[in-house]
Order: C-alpha cells, then structure tokens, then sequence
C-alpha cells in the first residue's frame, strides 16, 4: 500500500539519420592529420607556432652614462619619489631591455605565434647552461620543461603529433627565480572578434604579485611605475580622440582593437596593455621609445602612446592586409614575391641597424602588410640597442626556430644575427614552415647551434641566384654573413617587384578570414 511505486524508465531509441561525413587519420610519416575539416586544422596549426623566449641569466649587463630627462606635463602630488623612480630606471634602459611582444609575432594561424617559455614554478627555471655543455637529450630534458604546472599529464588523443602540438602550446614564459626576467605573452589577432562599437574601459586589473615573481624583486610600487612611464609617452587621453572600437585579438596582458580617428577618419590600431599585469613592466618602454624615436616607411608607424587608468596604451597605423605569416600559411610565394618582401625588410633592417637597433626577433609574424601589397616591420618587444660602448649582446632572446647559433651559444653578436632570421624567414616562405618546425624548440636550438647551416627541404625547387641569396644569410661564420646594407646589392633582389604584385596574397588570405 504504501511501497515506492515504480517509475517507468523512459525508452530512448538508437541514433537515426546518423552520417559520418569526417574521416580522420594521423599519419606517422608526416606527423599530421588527415582529412580534418578545416576549422580543427586551424586550431591545431595555431598550436603550433612557438612564442619567443628570454633567457633572463643571459641579459647583457650595461653601464650607463647619465641620461638627460625630460618632463612632460606636472607631477604635482607624486612626492619626492620621482628622482628615485628614474635612478631605478636608469637601470633598465631602453637599451638594455627586451620587451614584450605584443601582439607575436600569433601570435598566426598556422602559427600565429609559439608558446613563450614559462608559467614554471621556480625549482623548474630553465638551466641553459645544461644545453651549452652537452647534447644528452635525457639530461637537457631535465633542464628544461616545456610544459606549464597546468598541463602535467599526456594528451588523451594518444597521436604523437598532437601531444607535441599541445606540448608546445602551453610553453609560455622563461622564469629564473633568481632573476625574474618575464615576458608578457602576445596579444593574438588570428581570429578576430567583433564585441561592439562601444568606447572601451580599461579592463579589471590583477592585485597583487604575480605567481612565482618574488615581491622582493618589485623595487617600483604600480604608482611610481606609472609616473616613470608618463615620462615617455604623449599626455592626455586618447580615448577622447578615437571611436567605433572593434577588438579584433585579446592575449594574457590586454587587448587589440581598431578604432576611427575623429578628426581625420582614419582607422588606427589600438593595444591597451594592462600595467598590473606585465610581468616586467620595465619591458613596456622598448615599444614607446624605439617605434616613438625611429621611423622608416617599412616599419610600422606609431602615431601615439598614452597612459589611460591602469593601462598603456599604443596608436599606431592599422595594416589590413595582416601578418606575412597568414599568408605563408595558405599558400606559396614565387621567387618574385619572395624577392619584394625581403627587399622591404632589408630596407627597414638597414636603417635599424645604421642607428644601432637590433631587431631579434625577424620572422613572418612581424612582417606586416598593406591591402595594396606595402610591406612593414613590426614587433620592437625584443629590440636591443648597441653603442661604442655597448657594441655586442649576449642575451639569449627570440624565438628558437628562428634564432641564430651565436645566440644559442651564448656568443655576444650584433646586428648580424637578424640577418641570419631573415634567412630563416626566407626558407619559411618557400617551404611554409621554419627548418625543424616539427621538433620541439630544444632540439631546434640545438641543431641550430650545432649542426651545418639549414636550407630549404627541396633545393632544386629554387633558382641558384636565390640558393647563393640564402648562403649570404644562413652562414654559421658571423664574419663572412653579409649585412642588410650589402644584401640590398645581391643580384636575388633584381627580381624584386612593386608592392602591387603581393595584392593577390593578401585577396586571397582575406577571403578566407
């Protein structure tokens, strides 16, 4: 009478109408899969692409002269801190930082951009000593951990490939507990998102240190890092001057938007980097004083800086048609093309390296392009500076695939070691990937630093006065690899052609945005 009454269970009936419309394979011989829709394989490839790296116990130590400093604007109300804000400062030099890479380049689709080495606790730093001092891969193994605390386990798709494509993906910063030398990872524009046309606020910061940063290390409290940072950028507020916001990538440390000039109507980009959440905010000057300080019509123009709140802000010119990277990533670049971008890069690296600044970071993410093919050089985050005084660098800084062996090694170099990336570049252009793309970043530096100069996977694809090209860049001798400057003479760049003969690679990566 009074028993539970038995529900009925109610019947569910098989799969009906069902299709499998995706057949996937891996295939072991090339490492990728087959018959993915396109859509997953873009998410995989943007896996892929490795961020760049700083070796922070690597970072050249300068001796500075004194600095004339000029104020912009009142700092009524600041105390009397700012001379100890700019003795603190003084330290950390535009000329002696490597700074953060905004936007990485994915930062690309195929690759927009690696994974930065990092997010480790600190009793897993990165000893790159142990690279330096033997080729055993279990003890390098050791030394260096690619993955972050967040991802310990394997990928639960059991395929090889994929494993290192996830393996790489959660590398992101380089972190030495006794020298905490971090770098904010890039602020991605491979899939671009449209969150209305509204005035931006800038967004909530992190309170606090951030993990594995010891706070004995914060020598600037976030007030006077902000007055110090006032110093360099224009006043007022930007946002005052700008409409029609369109956020078009979003990384770790701020954002990318578009926005409209009111004044003139032009259409600019905006990154609005959030202070309290760069891990070496001292790295944020890099991008204000060289692209501030150092104009060339290829490199990317920034038409202002400003503080807004708790954020930096950079206004700088908006190229449509993208990153190189995408471009390589959908298709090939005959001889012709291939000629005409790295004209335009030669011409930029030319005048950098005639004012002493070494880019270190040259690959198809910071190749920037126009819709009527103009090419531009873009990423100033791990630029250095060289003097009389300070003629060579050691700091172990850039993105392994694409670093030159003297910088693996330790060796001090200078502006040669962009030249050896463009070559780099070059082979990525022609194959649509860097030589040992399919290692993982360590045994990638280590052939680098050890093995005979890289080239392309089929030479006899490419015409002789261009395998002669890539020998001027990809020599392993410093003293016998060409300069930018006497690259501009080589016989490959005759085949150079106007900007417009790129317009159908940039038509057709837009498409297929």
């Amino acid at each position: 009478m009074f028993r539970r009454k038995k529900k009925c269970r109610p019947e569910i009936s098989a799969p009906r109408d069902f299709q499998h419309r995706v057949h996937t394979s891996f295939n072991p011989v090339t490492g990728h899969y087959m018959g993915l829709p396109p859509q997953w394989q873009s998410v995989i490839d943007t896996l892929r692409r490795p961020r760049p790296l700083v070796d922070p116990s690597r970072i050249t130590e300068v001796e500075l002269g004194p600095r004339k400093t000029i104020v912009r604007g009142s700092f009524v109300g600041h105390g009397n801190y700012i001379s100890h804000v700019i003795s603190e400062l003084s330290r950390l030099p535009v000329s002696s930082s490597n700074s953060l890479r905004r936007s990485s380049p994915s930062a690309r689709r195929r690759a927009r951009s690696l994974g930065r080495l990092g997010d480790m606790a600190e009793d897993e730093s990165y000893q790159y000593e142990q690279l330096s001092q033997g080729d055993d891969e279990k003890r390098a193994g050791t030394s260096i951990y690619w993955e972050d605390r967040i991802h310990q386990g394997r990928s639960e798709t059991g395929s090889p490939k994929l494993n290192r494509v996830l393996h790489r993906a959660k590398s992101h910063r380089l972190i030495s507990p006794s020298f905490p030398l971090l770098l904010p990872p890039p602020i991605s524009t491979s899939s671009p998102l449209i969150t209305g046309r509204g005035l931006p606020q800038p967004h909530p910061s992190l309170t606090g240190p951030l993990a594995g940063t010891p706070s004995s290390q914060q020598t600037l409290t976030h007030e006077q890092f902000k007055a110090a940072l006032q110093l360099v950028v224009d006043p007022g507020d930007p946002r005052t001057g700008l409409e029609d916001f369109v956020k078009v990538g979003e990384g770790s440390t701020g954002v990318v938007c578009t926005a409209r000039e009111k004044h003139s109507g032009r259409q600019v980009a905006v990154k609005m980097m959030d202070l309290r959440r760069q891990q070496r905010r001292e790295l944020l000057f890099n991008e204000v004083v060289i692209m501030r300080d150092h104009r060339h019509r290829n490199v990317v123009q920034m038409f202002r800086s400003a503080l807004v709140e708790d954020e930096l802000w950079v206004v700088m010119e908006f190229l449509q048609g993208g990153a190189l990277t995408h471009i390589i990533s959908q298709t090939r670049l005959d001889e012709q093309q291939v000629a005409t971008v790295c004209l335009s890069v030669l011409q930029a690296l030319t005048y950098l390296h005639s004012e002493g600044v070494i880019h270190r970071d040259i690959k198809s993410d910071s190749i920037l392009l126009t819709l009527d093919g103009q090419v531009k050089l873009s990423d100033f985050g791990f630029c250095a500076q060289i003097s009389e005084n300070v003629p060579k660098r050691k700091s172990l800084v850039g993105t392994p695939y694409w670093m030159a062996p003297e910088v693996i090694s330790k060796a001090p170099y200078g502006p040669e070691v962009d030249i050896w990336s463009l070559g780099i570049m070059v082979v990525e252009m022609v194959d649509g990937e860097p030589p040992y793309f399919s290692d993982t970043p360590i045994t990638a530096m280590k052939k680098l630093r050890d093995q005979s100069a890289p080239s392309v996977k089929d030479i006899q694809r490419v015409s002789p006065v261009l395998k002669n090209f890539l020998d001027c860049m990809l020599t392993r001798d410093t003293l016998q690899r060409s300069s930018a400057a006497a690259l501009l003479d080589h016989p490959f760049l005759l085949q150079a052609g106007s900007p417009s003969c790129l317009v159908p690679l940039v038509e057709h990566h837009r498409k297929h945005i």
